[in-house]
């Protein structure tokens, strides 16, 4: 499966800061020191429907990371995947009298389209669920060989006692797991399981759906979590830097997946840091497909809303924070973009050797954007009053917003 163009990151002088995020599994703030090569993975879309703004918020979050990243003049190693097999998907095709394949390469492509015109930066490998399966079948038949998994009438499941470690990325006590499991694609009530929590490793085959060969497995496909860290495993390594997503993924998809890599490779943890972004609301409810209230960027798109005021709504935003998407939120976004090009287009302002360094030091501190787009206004209102005499100021500034927040001026 293929990424989207890459849009390109002009070069800063100097060097950005370190960044320090925060972390799910501590509680707080660590510092994360890659090494010449940053690893990152992040958790892909289920391509039932289009790109909303809450998947936009998201990914916008760790392409800001990525951005932090690339101004320490490091290489950034960033993986996400796609399921492009799963329930809701193929509930969607049924629903909608349409081949489930069809339906996930539309919605693919469409949300290529939507990350493309966004500027945010792609993977260096984008894989799907359907052709990581034979990485996925021996992981299973691996952890089902040691004792961590077990059939259930033609399933397989992992067993979470199996881990030590399990429980240290949510930090969630027992029953907040029971009631979040049941809410979030797992099945506590099933009878025979060994422990309620226990995910899916393999679903055996099911009549009318589809099925891949799983060798001793038996026909059928993957469970949520496994594909996740078949796929981080052969492209990152144990160890990865950054596992993102939003915050909905902590508990079960991160902790699970958690749990899996650590139990197939007897090491921890799985990645450094459990990064997690805050969810989109509508109208008072949490943005959903399941609900339905939805503001898709493509729709956004065709009603001539430019790309980079989307993004500058994004940003105006924490990323851990949960926030609501109304239109004044949009329009204030219009109108800072307006200032900002208009500020920039002068031959001439203030200098802007410190407002790069301030947006540089607000993105290392937990990818504090709002304070970053606050520096920003403060440049371009103070060329609105009093100007400048920097030749180089307004183009460094449009390569800053450009390089450090994916905002084309």
């Amino acid at each position: 499966m293929h990424a989207w163009p890459a849009s390109e990151v002009p070069a800063l002088p100097g060097k950005g800061a370190d960044l320090q995020i925060h972390s799910t599994a501590t509680g707080g703030r660590v510092t994360l020191d890659p090494g010449p090569v940053a690893r990152i993975y992040v958790c892909g879309i289920t391509p039932y429907d289009a790109t909303h703004i809450g998947h936009a918020a998201t990914y916008n979050a760790f392409d800001l990371v990525q951005r932090v990243w690339l101004d320490t003049k490091r290489q950034v190693h960033y993986v996400q995947n796609v399921t492009d097999v799963d329930d809701p998907l193929l509930e969607r095709a049924v629903r909608d009298g349409e081949d489930w394949t069809e339906l996930a390469e539309r919605e693919t492509a469409l949300f290529r389209e939507d990350m493309t015109a966004l500027r945010m930066l792609p993977p260096k490998h984008y894989i799907g669920a359907v052709e990581a399966i034979p990485r996925i079948v021996p992981l299973v038949e691996r952890l089902r060989d040691c004792g961590a998994a077990y059939d259930l009438d033609g399933d397989v499941y992992f067993s979470v006692e199996s881990d030590t470690h399990f429980g240290e990325v949510s930090n969630l006590d027992g029953e907040a797991m029971r009631l979040l499991s049941a809410e979030r694609g797992g099945d506590p009530e099933r009878p025979g399981k060994k422990n309620p929590l226990d995910p899916m490793l393999w679903l055996g085959a099911r009549e009318g759906e589809p099925s891949w060969d799983g060798g001793s497995l038996g026909r059928g496909r993957p469970g949520w979590h496994i594909e996740c860290v078949a796929i981080a495993l052969e492209h990152l390594g144990m160890g990865f830097d950054v596992q993102g997503g939003g915050s909905d993924l902590a508990f079960p998809h991160h902790e699970m997946g958690a749990s899996h890599a650590q139990v197939l490779t007897g090491e921890h943890p799985f990645a450094q840091a459990y990064v997690h972004a805050g969810m989109v609301a509508l109208d008072g409810e949490k943005m959903s497909k399941s609900k339905g209230n939805l503001v898709f960027v493509s729709k956004l798109r065709q009603d001539g809303v430019d790309p980079a005021a989307i993004r500058l709504a994004l940003l105006a935003h924490h990323y851990r924070s949960d926030w609501e998407w109304t239109d004044q939120v949009l329009q204030e976004a219009v109108e800072r973009l307006g200032r900002w090009r208009a500020a920039v287009s002068r031959p001439d302002g203030p200098s802007a050797d410190a407002l790069v360094e301030e947006v540089r030091q607000a993105l290392a501190d937990d990818l504090d954007a709002p304070a970053a787009l606050r520096a920003v206004d403060r440049w371009a209102a103070l060329q609105e009053s009093d100007g400048g005499t920097d030749e180089g100021a307004p183009g460094l500034v449009s390569r800053a917003a450009d390089a450090l927040l994916g905002v084309a001026l």
